[in-house]
């Protein structure tokens, strides 16, 4: 077995020959004074933007909870000279970036590796040629992902999403998963992605300066790739100790991921959580990762799994891939919540006699009353009661085990329901988009719907029509019908008027006793048409006050809810907008306007998520609360793939 090692760091003069990726460099280490112990948290510091480009500058990020001090802090190329650098500022703040100039020209194929004042390896990146033009950036999160070439203008100073590419490569979803310093030095690889990814080439170290880097191959002789969901495990030829570092670079010489970890070492190891890289009671090697008894560890990088799914797709239950795959709103900013997701319903559970494939599951919504309930429209004129049983949202067998049909008023027609949403009654609110027994033609409503009525098929209670204020989508073409009201949220009157929303049609404050008959709040339905939510009053005459539109910044919108734990408005779109959640606010002028736009956890599908739910604050536990999306064509990663056949996933938020 090899053996651990202590640190060696660059107080000492040495001559250092690295062979890395194919390019052996000769250089001297400079000899430096003594210098004080690293700095707490140290560990959570990560290069986060790099540009060899002009001003070759660098950018680092903490990901951690405290402030890091990086006095004396120094910095190197692919010589591995260290030299003092002048940063913005002389520490980072938790979730803060500091940035400097290069004080070495950094090349077309070059590194950059930074030292704390006692020569410790924070951490470093490679590149090839041009492939830090216009920057190599973390993306996916502030130091927490995957390193790839920007193709927009540089973020310095800020987060990296928006200069982004919108589809990562498939190396780049490749993590360091689980590392040991404890005997053995097993490291651990995670393929997060949908597809093999080739391991040929590929290479790793520590954060000894003086070590060649030893292939994958070489260490792991009988693979060649790393299967999509799978692991890849090797012990490593280079001795892991504690401060100690481990990189990995691919067969061109990019850095892939790194992950640092403190002097209490990675034992019995370090491994991915929800809540960060976190030294854990039990070593899980090839298999999930069991975040049982851990503690803050390495900082790092954090990544996350998708967890559950398998059982086989049964007759008829066809899963739809995706389409209509967009960028990011600009400024879009990593999940804030748990980086793990489980799949959280059976496999092909929503099929019907009107949808016998089992696609289409769109809206989703919390019962406030009860957030042991969660209700889920089917795009095919369904609507579901969901309650947990064993871990999975499934149908509540007391209320229907397959589900209850609903019609239009009068009980016609086959409304294609997208959203709903539950009012303070206790009654679902439907949207529909069109008539699915007239595709063609847009019929744009609001259903009101009594889910204690008995018997199978569900009528409105009322039913508000707005077909005639879209036009636009009354072309005689099913796809323009079939962009109309996508998901509907609840907004109670109390959170406008203490928020000071303006009222369009007054001007003025807006003050609810001018609407008598529209209830004790306000529903925002979300157009899928141009992203736009769309503000009425539901009279209980049957009539509707239109308050206007309200832009979200996003092209479309396939979900809306109100959230009282953030006190925001949330407008969802699926992978059109690149999977994202948009938080609106009332600004100072009284207006609704985008506050803050969130990105998906980096290890779910890139599918067409039409229904978003967050449960409500009561259901909190250690700071967090369970968030739903539903996967309108139940493909996951495709055919073979655990999520194949499935429509729920279930994660965490903030509370």
């Amino acid at each position: 077995m090899p053996t651990s090692h202590s640190r060696v760091g660059v107080a000492s003069v040495c001559a250092a020959s690295l062979t890395f990726s194919g390019l052996v460099v000769t250089g001297l280490l400079a000899a430096q004074p003594a210098a004080a112990a690293d700095p707490a948290g140290y560990q959570n510091v990560r290069i986060n933007e790099v540009t060899s480009a002009n001003s070759d500058t660098v950018e680092l990020y903490n990901a951690g909870s405290a402030a890091v001090s990086i006095s004396g802090w120094k910095m190197s190329d692919d010589g591995f000279a260290p030299q003092t650098f002048s940063p913005s500022a002389s520490s980072i703040p938790a979730g803060g970036f500091v940035t400097f100039n290069s004080p070495k020209g950094l090349g077309d194929a070059d590194k950059v590796v930074i030292y704390t004042a006692d020569g410790t390896v924070v951490d470093r990146v490679e590149w090839a040629t041009g492939r830090a033009k216009p920057a190599m950036a973390r993306c996916g999160g502030d130091g927490t992902g995957s390193w790839v070439t920007t193709t927009a203008a540089t973020t310095f100073g800020s987060a990296n999403a928006a200069g982004c590419p919108a589809s990562l490569p498939a190396a780049s979803k490749v993590r360091i998963n689980e590392v040991s310093s404890d005997g053995s030095d097993t490291v651990e690889l995670y393929n997060a992605g949908s597809a093999a990814v080739s391991i040929s080439g590929w290479k790793y170290v520590d954060n000894d300066t003086t070590h060649s880097a030893v292939s994958v191959s070489s260490s792991a002789p009988s693979a060649s790739s790393i299967p999509p969901g799978g692991y890849l495990t090797f012990d490593s030829a280079i001795g892991l100790g504690g401060n100690d570092s481990l990189f990995l670079v691919d067969g061109s010489g990019n850095t892939v991921d790194s992950v640092t970890w403190a002097a209490a070492g990675a034992s019995p190891s370090d491994e991915r959580c929800a809540t960060g890289f976190r030294t854990s009671a039990t070593a899980t090697f090839g298999a999930v990762n069991s975040c049982t008894g851990s503690t803050p560890g390495g900082g790092g990088t954090p990544t996350g799994h998708l967890l559950g799914g398998g059982g086989a797709l049964t007759s008829g239950c066809t899963p739809e891939a995706p389409s209509g795959t967009g960028p990011n709103p600009a400024g879009t900013l990593s999940w804030p919540g748990g980086l793990d997701v489980t799949i959280a319903d059976n496999v092909c559970t929503f099929t019907t006699s009107t949808g016998p494939e089992g696609r289409d599951v769109s809206g989703l919504a919390f019962d406030p009353a009860n957030p042991s309930v969660l209700w889920a429209a089917k795009n095919k004129n369904w609507l579901y009661k969901l309650v947990k049983s064993g871990g999975k949202w499934v149908p509540d067998a007391t209320w229907s085990a397959t589900g209850k049909q609903i019609r239009f008023a009068g009980g016609t027609g086959q409304p294609d329901s997208e959203g709903l949403t539950v009012g303070p009654n206790g009654h679902v609110y439907v949207t529909s988009e069109r008539d699915n027994s007239n595709n063609t033609v847009p019929k744009d409503t609001i259903m009101e719907f009594d889910p204690a009525a008995t018997g199978t098929v569900l009528t409105p209670v009322r039913q508000w029509d707005m077909t005639a204020q879209f036009p636009q989508l009354n072309t005689g073409s099913k796809d323009d019908a079939n962009l109309g009201f996508e998901g509907v949220g609840y907004v109670p009157d109390s959170w406008l008027t203490a928020n000071g929303w303006v009222d369009p049609l007054t001007g003025a404050a807006y003050n609810p006793a001018n609407y008598p008959l529209h209830g004790a709040g306000l529903f925002f339905a979300g157009l899928e048409w141009d992203g736009t939510l769309h503000v009425y009053g539901l009279n209980s005459d049957g009539s509707f006050t239109t308050f206007g539109t309200v832009a979200t910044g996003k092209t479309s919108v396939m979900d809306v809810m109100f959230d009282a734990g953030t006190q925001r408005i949330v407008a969802t779109c699926d992978n059109t907008c690149g999977e994202t959640h948009t938080f609106l606010k009332v600004d100072a002028s009284g207006a609704l306007v985008p506050d803050v736009t969130y990105s998906n956890p980096a290890v779910m599908p890139v599918d067409n998520l039409e229904g978003f739910a967050l449960a409500p604050t009561s259901t909190c536990v250690n700071g967090f609360r369970e968030a739903v999306w539903s996967d309108d064509g139940i493909w996951g990663f495709g055919s073979g793939s655990s999520s194949y056949g499935h429509a729920l996933y279930s994660g965490t938020f903030p509370c």
